[in-house]
C-alpha cells in the first residue's frame, strides 16, 4: 500500500505546496499563514488561509507553478491589503437579491482580480511574468468557453467569457462580440460602459461598475449563468455561524401529517434490537441509533424501555464533550490509556498548528509473551554477526584512540629521536600519550511508522530495530524505540487520537531484559509524522548527552485525518525545528517506493540530504551499520 496526498484523484506535488506556503509566509511576514487547495482561489482572513485554485492543476508544470504563485501573490498582496472586506460583503448582499446573481458575483470577482493584478505589478514589478502567464491561460480557456457556450446557447456564460477577453485584450483588434443577441442601442450602451473599468480604483467602484453592467444585461439575458468559474475573493463562513441559535441546535421537525390516534390503550409493544456493525469497527458495544420521525400517528402511549442515561452518551455530535469509560462498556488498552492517563486539553497547539486537534496517547508496554520472546531470540541470532562486527570495530577504534601517540609537538615529553634538532630550523621534539578511553556521549531516538502500509515491511524493520538495540546496548549507549500511529476509525474533526507505543525506553534500554517488547510493534492505521517527531524531540532535549540522533523508519508520506495537504509541510517544519535545536534527524525510507522519482523528491524535500533510501527492506541491516559507526565516532 502506497501513501499519496490525493486531491480530486490527483497526487499533489508536496514540494510545490511547501514552496507556496513559504511564499505566502514571506509576503505576510507571518509564519501562521497556510496554503490549501480549493475549487476557486480566495483568502480566509480569520483562519489565515490562502486557497489556491485547482483549475491550474491540468496545465504543464511551468505554467501551473507560475499560475499558482500568482494566486498566492494576488491574495496576499492584493486582496489582503487592497480589498475592502466591507464593500465585498455589501456587494454580496446586493447581488444575491438580483436575478443574475451568479453573473454579478463572477464578473465582480474577475474585475477585482484584474484591478489587483495591476496594483501588485506596480508594487512588485518582478511579478509581471506570473500574472502574464495567468492571463494567457485564462484567455485561452475563455476563448474556448466563448465558442462552446455560443453553441450551447448559454448566453450568460458566453457574456462573461467575452467580458474577460475584452478586459484583458492587448490590442483593439482582439475584440469579441459582447452581446450579439442584443439590439443596437444596448450594444452601443454597453460599448460605452465597459471601458470605464480602467478608471476604477477601489473595491466599491468595482462593485458599482459590475452592478451597472449587469443591470443593463437583465433585459437581454433570459437566464443566469450555468457554470461557476470563480467565487468572491474573500471567504467568510462566519455569517451562517452567527445566525445559528440554540433553538436551531435543538430543533425538531414536526410531523408531515397531523392525525392522532384515539386509542388510549397501550396494547402490545414489540421491541426490535437493531445492532450496527461493520468491518472497520474497532470494538463492539456502545452503539445506538437515533431517529427523527417525520411521518406517523400521534399516540398517548409512553415507552417504558428507556436505556439508562450516562454522561458518556453522545446524543448530538455537535455537543460532544469529554467521554469517560463506564461500567456498561469494555475498553481495550488504547482506550484506557486515552481516558485515564491523558485527559484532553485544548490550550494552544504545542505540537504545531496542523496537530491542534491531535491528542497524544502514551501506551504502556505490557510484558512480552512467550511468542514474542521466541521471535526476539530468533532475530537476535540473525543480527549477531552484524552486532559483533560493529562492536569490534568500535572497540578497536577506541583502543587506537587510547594508545595512539601524538608526535612532533612543541611541548610535552621529549622524544628519543633528536635528529630533527640538528636538521630542522624549528624542531618539534616532544610527544604526548593518547587520552584514556571515553564513553560514547550519545543518545538515540528511534521512531517507527506503524501505519497500515507497513504491514509487509514490519518484520524486516523489526530486524533492523533489534540490530540497533543490541549494538547500542552492548556499547552502553542509551536509546528509545517508539512506534506511532493514528486511529483512523476514532479520528474526528475535533479529536484525532495518536498513539505512541514505547517498546524500549531510555531508562531501561541498557537493561538485560529490554528488547523483546520490540516484537509488539504492529501496523495499525494512519501516521502523523510531524507530531511524532516533535514529541521525540522533546524527549531527546531532556537528555544530558551531547550527541542526539533521531532515526525515523517510514515507508512514505504522512497521511492522517485532515493531514493530507499540510502533512508534508508540518513534517518538514518539525524536522527543521529539531535540527535547529542540535538534533540530527535522519529518515530511513523503506520499500520499493524509494525507486520512484516523485517519492524520492518528496522525501528529500522533507529531510534534505539526511535520508537513506532502502528499496529492499532486507538491506536495512547493511545500511544501518555504517550509520551507527559514523554517529558513535562523532560522539567522542
Amino acid at each position: 500500500m502506497e501513501r499519496f496526498m490525493m486531491f480530486n484523484d490527483q497526487p499533489i506535488d508536496s514540494f510545490l505546496v511547501m514552496e507556496l506556503s513559504d511564499l505566502a509566509q514571506t509576503l505576510a511576514r507571518d509564519r501562521g499563514w497556510t496554503v490549501e487547495f480549493a475549487a476557486h482561489s480566495g483568502v480566509h482572513l480569520a483562519k489565515q488561509t490562502i486557497y489556491v485554485s485547482q483549475f491550474w492543476g491540468v496545465y504543464p508544470s511551468p505554467d501551473k507553478e507560475q499560475a499558482m504563485k500568482s494566486d498566492v501573490v494576488l491574495r496576499m498582496i492584493g486582496t489582503r491589503r487592497h480589498t475592502d472586506a466591507g464593500a465585498v460583503r455589501a456587494f454580496r448582499q446586493t447581488a444575491e437579491a438580483q436575478p443574475l446573481s451568479k453573473l454579478s458575483k463572477q464578473l465582480f470577482s474577475f474585475a477585482e482580480d484584474l484591478r489587483l493584478e495591476a496594483v501588485c505589478e506596480r508594487e512588485r514589478p518582478g511579478l509581471k511574468r506570473w500574472f502574464r502567464a495567468r492571463r494567457r491561460l485564462y484567455r485561452r480557456y475563455f476563448t474556448q468557453q466563448w465558442q462552446a457556450n455560443r453553441t450551447r446557447c448559454a448566453l450568460a456564460d458566453q457574456f462573461l467569457a467575452a467580458m474577460y477577453l475584452r478586459l484583458t485584450a492587448d490590442s483593439p483588434l482582439d475584440d469579441v462580440p459582447l452581446v450579439p443577441m442584443a439590439d443596437e442601442a444596448r450594444q452601443a450602451r454597453l460599448e460605452a460602459l465597459w471601458p470605464q473599468f480602467y478608471d476604477v480604483s477601489s473595491t466599491a467602484e468595482t462593485a458599482r461598475w459590475t452592478l451597472t453592467i449587469v443591470a443593463l444585461m437583465e433585459s437581454v439575458l433570459p437566464d443566469d449563468m450555468v457554470n461557476t468559474y470563480t467565487s468572491l475573493p474573500i471567504v467568510d463562513d462566519g455569517e451562517d455561524e452567527r445566525k445559528m441559535t440554540i433553538h436551531d441546535l435543538k430543533r425538531t421537525d414536526p410531523l408531515e401529517n397531523r392525525d392522532t390516534s384515539n386509542d388510549s390503550s397501550n396494547g402490545d409493544v414489540y421491541r426490535q434490537v437493531m445492532p450496527t456493525w461493520h468491518r472497520e469497527t474497532s470494538r463492539t458495544g456502545g452503539n445506538f441509533l437515533r431517529f427523527e420521525l417525520e411521518r406517523g400517528t400521534r399516540t398517548g402511549m409512553l415507552g417504558d424501555g428507556a436505556r439508562p442515561g450516562d454522561d458518556s452518551d453522545q446524543a448530538l455530535a455537535i455537543v460532544q464533550g469529554t467521554s469517560r469509560p463506564t461500567n456498561r462498556n469494555e475498553y481495550g488498552l488504547e482506550a484506557h490509556a486515552s481516558f485515564d492517563d491523558h485527559p484532553r486539553t485544548r490550550s494552544g497547539a504545542p505540537y504545531g498548528e496542523a496537530n491542534r486537534q491531535a491528542e497524544l496517547v502514551l501506551l504502556p508496554s505490557p510484558p512480552p509473551s512467550p511468542l514474542h520472546l521466541e521471535q526476539y531470540r530468533a532475530k537476535q541470532a540473525a543480527v549477531a554477526p552484524y552486532r559483533k562486527r560493529l562492536v569490534r570495530v568500535m572497540e578497536q577504534w577506541l583502543e587506537h584512540q587510547r594508545s595512539a601517540w601524538r608526535t612532533n609537538l612543541p611541548a610535552g615529553r621529549l622524544r628519543k629521536q633528536l635528529v630533527p634538532f640538528f636538521t630542522d630550523e624549528r624542531p618539534r621534539l616532544f610527544y604526548k600519550k593518547g587520552e584514556p578511553a571515553r564513553r560514547f556521549d550519545a543518545v538515540f531516538g528511534l521512531l517507527v511508522d506503524c501505519s497500515a502500509s507497513m504491514h509487509d515491511k514490519m518484520e524486516e524493520t523489526k530486524t533492523g530495530l533489534v540490530l540497533c538495540h543490541e549494538a547500542l546496548k552492548t556499547l552502553r549507549v542509551p536509546h528509545a524505540i517508539v512506534g506511532f500511529w493514528e486511529d483512523a476509525n476514532e479520528a474526528t474533526a475535533s479529536w484525532q487520537p495518536n498513539y505512541m507505543q514505547t517498546a524500549v525506553s531510555f531508562r531501561r534500554s541498557l537493561g538485560p531484559s529490554s528488547g523483546p517488547a520490540i516484537m509488539q510493534l504492529e501496523p495499525h492505521e494512519d501516521n502523523r509524522d510531524g507530531l511524532a517527531i516533535r514529541w521525540m524531540t522533546e524527549q531527546l532535549l531532556g537528555r544530558p548527552e551531547a550527541q542526539k540522533v533521531l532515526l525515523v523508519f517510514s515507508d512514505g508520506e504522512p497521511a492522517a485525518y485532515g493531514y493530507e495537504q499540510n502533512g508534508i509541510i508540518d513534517t518538514h517544519e518539525a524536522v527543521a525545528d529539531a535540527r535547529r535545536r542540535g538534533i540530527e534527524v535522519v529518515n530511513l525510507f523503506l520499500g520499493r517506493g524509494a525507486d520512484d522519482e516523485s517519492t524520492r523528491r518528496t522525501i528529500e524535500n522533507i529531510y534534505g540530504r539526511f535520508r537513506v533510501f532502502v528499496p529492499h527492506v532486507s538491506e536495512l541491516t547493511d545500511r544501518l551499520l555504517p550509520l551507527l559507526k559514523m554517529w558513535l565516532q562523532r560522539s567522542l
